[in-house]
């Protein structure tokens, strides 16, 4: 008989590819657990983890199994989670959030504050990851929502649109792009551009706004690409070219040999949403950590028409 416990023992190993850090993490021996989950092996049949790998990898047969007890476990703590919101318990529990660099700094100091004093018996963790590992870590149950840039095109997830982030082009006042009044997508060539560094979205964003037919660099010797908005902005500041820049990432003071300049409509824009697995226990926590996001959200962002935007995908 497969028991609730042995499947947590299961996703645990799956979560963390080590048995003593699975043991760790469900409050048991490591010779506890892994008894149990040999037991379970021997009941069905087929083994769930090829321990000859490191880290630990599932079976085949196991990735199956571990999907479907994904399942089963988070419904039967939905179920557990139906009588305490019956009795008007209080929010309670941990909630492991994970959000992208290029809003991390940006976006988390709006919502912080709001939220803790808002639900103080929620242990709110939050990791800084790139798209792919927050993408990874929902996979794994390791996170139980993401904040990033969407749409994915993963139907395992819940996308929840939170706001419209228009780019903005960051350039220095000795650079052509600087007198125009408006900046229109075919007036960058894809020279002299400052760029992330791979593995983030917004330089695919980046890509796609600018041709990169062109070769000339800013600087003839030097190659180089970020995993910081604010690297970009001061190289720009201090070796010429230019950067696109997110709205939220905008100072209240621009720097005095900076122009900040807007996009001609439809201009280019992100989607920034709440992304979560849709079988997912923890709904109501993540319910009410949205309606502090809607909350956060700057007027200005709110303001703005989707008609006049034109989201710019991440592939």
């Amino acid at each position: 008989m497969i028991t609730l416990t042995q499947l947590e023992y299961v996703l645990a190993v799956d979560r963390l590819r080590n048995f003593g850090k699975a043991a760790k993490a469900t409050f048991v021996t490591q010779p506890t657990l892994s008894m149990q989950l040999k037991k379970l092996e021997d009941d069905l049949g087929f083994p769930l983890f090829d321990r000859t790998k490191k880290p630990i990898l599932p079976t085949e047969a196991g990735k199956a199994f571990i999907s479907q007890a994904r399942v089963v476990v988070d419904e039967w703590k939905r179920l557990s989670l139906v009588g305490s919101k019956q009795e008007g318990k209080e929010l309670a529990g941990e909630l492991r959030i994970a959000v992208i660099p290029t809003l991390a700094p940006y976006w988390i100091p709006l919502f912080l504050d709001e939220f803790a004093k808002a639900y103080p018996k929620v242990q709110l963790r939050i990791d800084e990851l790139q798209t792919s590992q927050i993408i990874a870590a929902l996979d794994s149950d390791a996170i139980d929502a993401g904040l990033l840039v969407t749409p994915l095109g993963n139907k395992a997830f819940q996308e929840t649109p939170i706001f419209y982030e228009p780019f903005y082009l960051w350039v220095r006042k000795d650079h052509e792009l600087a007198s125009h009044s408006r900046i229109g997508e075919g007036d960058l060539d894809g020279s002299q551009i400052w760029l992330l560094n791979e593995g983030h979205c917004f330089r695919n964003q980046m890509i796609q706004i600018c041709s990169l037919s062109k070769k000339k660099t800013i600087l003839k010797n030097v190659v180089f690409e970020s995993g910081n908005l604010e690297t970009l902005k001061r190289l720009v500041e201090g070796s010429g070219g230019y950067t696109l820049i997110p709205q939220l990432a905008l100072p209240e003071r621009v720097p005095k040999n900076i122009d900040v300049k807007a996009f001609r409509k439809p201009i280019p824009s992100r989607e920034v949403s709440l992304v979560y697995r849709r079988l997912q226990w923890k709904t109501p926590l993540i319910e009410a950590f949205r309606k502090v996001l809607d909350h956060s959200v700057p007027a200005e962002l709110r303001a703005l028409a989707k008609r006049d935007l034109e989201v710019v995908g991440i592939d």
